[in-house]
């Protein structure tokens, strides 16, 4: 049974179609990848499934039981842990206290201080994260992900606005951290080097539809997900 399955989601925003009977999932242990364009509705779907929009049709279950009973304040507890396209962070906190806020539901027995070791932070813990760069930023959001301990960690866009070798130093840390923490990894992203080279299977969205799935082989030749991406007439 996978750790997580979307099962024929659908979200719509008035006329416009998030989501179009999607289904995908995720197993123990696995890295997936969730890409496509811009619009495809990839944080729409981490939005479903940490339960910050319900969806208009369909089921997502998280170690087989439905997750739509549950409040969005309890997906954490439930053992769901993510991080933002845009870093949210208490910016006027330091990093530490950041961190703490995602240790209030601890399922894990990784101290706070560990945790900052863990992602090079120790020496900054005592700074606000409002003076810290953006990739350093980044690594306080994904500290205080880790925290609490979850089984599965969604990360969105984690690349974003980093430098090509700190790219080439985030594939090494997914992979680190998924064997350290036993996670389970749902990863969006555009940067398509970063996917193809972490990730054990690929999910594409493309105008909220499902369009692909499989081995980052098998996505990469698909003539569909040629055509999402590079705009080639069929």
């Amino acid at each position: 049974m996978p750790l997580l399955e979307v099962d024929n989601v659908s979200k719509r925003f008035g006329g416009i179609v998030a989501l179009d009977g999607v289904s995908f999932d995720a197993e123990v242990g696995e890295i997936v990848g969730l890409i496509g364009p811009n619009g495809a509705g990839k944080t729409t779907a981490f939005n479903v499934i940490t339960r910050l929009y319900t969806p208009d049709e369909g089921d997502v279950r998280f170690e087989g039981e439905s997750l739509l009973r549950t409040a969005p304040s309890g997906v954490i507890r439930r053992g769901i842990s993510r991080t933002f396209q845009n870093v949210e962070l208490f910016r006027g906190m330091s990093v530490i206290d950041n961190v703490r806020v995602g240790a209030h539901a601890r399922r894990g027995e990784q101290s706070t201080e560990d945790l900052l070791f863990y992602v090079n932070l120790h020496s900054l813990r005592y700074r606000p994260a409002s003076e810290l760069p953006y990739g350093t930023q980044k690594r306080v959001e994904l500290a205080r992900a880790l925290a609490s301990g979850p089984r599965l960690l969604l990360l969105d866009e984690p690349a974003g606005g980093l430098s090509h070798e700190e790219v080439n130093q985030l594939g090494t840390f997914i992979r680190r951290m998924r064997g350290d923490f036993d996670l389970t990894v749902l990863l969006v992203e555009h940067h398509m080097g970063l996917v193809m080279s972490v990730a054990d299977r690929v999910h594409v969205l493309d105008f909220g539809k499902k369009i692909a799935g499989g081995t980052p082989a098998e996505v990469r030749s698909n003539k569909e997900v040629i055509e999402a991406y590079l705009g080639v007439p069929g």
